[in-house]
């Protein structure tokens, strides 16, 4: 069993599985309009299907909407009204069930990254070892050994299936279908017609870490094209911006009389704006690096 969790499930998946039964038939009018979840969920290696899946947010977002909505109802001491108290807690339970059906893509998405920063090492590795003659099988075992992130992983299973009976040839078909990295289906697919047609291996490895190397270097032209207007964008808000804010206030208060907790307010105010635009950079600056980067 995978170690996917829902986020903010609160209680166990097999126990969120139990309790979405009941709602089976609303899932499965839901999953008409998810079309994608069905493939996000096995591109995840996620053990349920779309209508499980969604039955089982539902339930967690209802577990979440009764926590927020105690919280808020404690908030009406100070003032908030339990109306209100009601609105806050459905919306927010309504982005959380939303976010709960794009975690699958999510977590697809990270086992990708996993997989593509460490698939031409992998491969490198794989040839020096083709060269030396070592057996095909025995690559495939020290590839799964040998610390390559998402791709150890991957060969690990293939390695188990074959020490169970499978060819080589069926075994790597599998992997490479329901992978989600397009880089590694390719890499493993052209590996499997250089099986089939008993054509030179090394010289089949050795093009395809030729082509993920041009993809690589692609990768990089275009990711310091995006930098370029990413790095003025974070001139203007980050720098510019809290000078003259900054600036300004002092100007302000030699002409307005503002007390010391105003001025303390607003300094705080801009620290706080600058320091989250800073940490908005920082993310959007990490997922737009190419994949293919170690």
């Amino acid at each position: 069993m995978t170690t996917f969790r829902i986020p903010m499930g609160f209680v166990p998946m097999q126990a969120l599985q139990r309790l979405g039964k009941p709602l089976y038939k609303l899932a499965q009018g839901m999953e008409k309009g998810l079309p994608n979840l069905k493939i996000d969920l096995v591109r995840a290696e996620v053990n349920y299907v779309a209508r499980d899946y969604i039955a089982m947010s539902i339930v967690a977002s209802g577990i979440l909407f009764v926590f927020l909505f105690i919280f808020c109802f404690f908030m009406t001491k100070l003032g908030l009204s339990i109306f209100m108290g009601f609105i806050i807690s459905f919306f927010m339970t309504l982005i959380m069930f939303f976010q709960k059906l794009a975690y699958p893509k999510m977590y697809a998405n990270g086992r990708v990254k996993s997989i593509e920063r460490n698939l031409l090492p992998a491969l490198q590795n794989m040839l020096i070892q083709l060269n030396a003659g070592v057996p095909l099988f025995n690559i495939f075992v020290s590839i799964a050994q040998g610390g390559y992130g998402g791709v150890s992983l991957e060969f690990e299973k293939a390695v188990r299936e074959m020490n169970a009976g499978r060819s080589q040839v069926n075994t790597l078909n599998d992997l490479a279908s329901r992978n989600p990295s397009q880089y590694f289906r390719r890499a493993v697919w052209q590996l499997t017609n250089g099986i089939k047609t008993g054509a030179d291996l090394a010289s089949v490895i050795q093009d395809t870490i030729n082509s993920l190397s041009e993809y690589q270097l692609i990768q990089i032209e275009k990711y310091g094209g995006q930098l370029k207007p990413l790095a003025m964008f974070y001139l203007l808000i980050a720098v510019i911006m809290p000078s003259l804010g900054t600036t300004f206030v002092i100007l302000l208060s030699s002409f307005v009389a503002l007390s010391d907790f105003a001025i303390k307010l607003i300094f705080w105010g801009l620290l706080t704006v600058t320091v989250f635009f800073q940490l908005v950079f920082i993310g959007i600056i990490k997922s737009r690096r190419p994949n293919l980067l170690e």
